[in-house]
């Protein structure tokens, strides 16, 4: 079994990095690991922690910058004070968040989304294979007219081992089959079993169209699970 995606790599890839570059950069560019483990997770409360990390670095850069100067050049007064305050908070609070942030992203009981299918829907599967049915039972029954009333092709109504992917002979079938498989009304398939006694047989399933007043929102369906024997 593949593992997760969240859960592939080693202890470096898996969230490791985010610690080098959080001490490494003294806190100022925590907002990077932060907006990465958002991005795996997905989660607001990840997002608001990095949006908090970015606001707090840059605070602490404006304090810095306007807190005044000794003789020395050093920074004092109390937005330095301030300063400081929120350098430790970044450094050290934002050490410990990323600790229990990677536990929640990578950890063994961190959520992890379905892996996608690696093969084509099984329904879709079936629908194209009972089309290539009634594609080739089609061709049967203009090829060899005989042994496709013999397969009883398009007579899901009477015993018979052939598959033919669904088809209903519009020559032959019930009213009921035939409303049932071209997905029509009752009377709409009345009128094509009294057409077919009008006219004796159908030549081929477009015919149906001339003789009947069927609506043109039906014509691809009866097309498409039809057949003539």
């Amino acid at each position: 079994m593949t593992a997760p995606a969240a859960r592939r790599g080693n202890w470096f890839t898996r969230g490791g990095w985010w610690f080098l570059v959080h001490v490494l950069s003294l806190g100022v560019l925590s907002v990077v690991p932060y907006t990465q483990a958002a991005t795996v997770s997905r989660r607001r409360g990840h997002t608001l922690l990095a949006v908090a990390g970015g606001a707090a670095t840059v605070l602490w850069i404006v304090l810095v910058s306007l807190a005044p100067h000794d003789a020395a050049g050093r920074t004092t007064g109390p937005l330095n004070a301030i300063a400081a305050l929120i350098f430790f908070i970044v450094l050290v609070g934002g050490l410990v968040g990323l600790v229990v942030v990677r536990q929640q992203v990578y950890g063994a009981n961190a959520p992890t989304r379905p892996a996608p299918s690696s093969g084509p829907d099984p329904a879709v599967t079936r629908a194209l294979a009972g089309r290539q049915r009634r594609t080739e039972a089609r061709r049967l029954a203009t090829e060899d007219p005989l042994l496709a009333r013999e397969l009883r092709i398009g007579r899901p109504d009477l015993p018979r081992e052939y598959d033919d992917g669904g088809l209903v002979d519009l020559n032959s079938a019930p009213a009921p089959v035939i409303a049932d498989l071209c997905g029509l009304e009752p009377a709409q398939a009345g009128r094509i079993v009294q057409a077919r006694q009008a006219a004796g047989r159908f030549a081929s399933v477009e015919d149906v169209f001339s003789w009947t007043e069927l609506p043109v929102d039906t014509w691809d369906r009866i097309r498409d699970r039809s057949v003539t024997v």
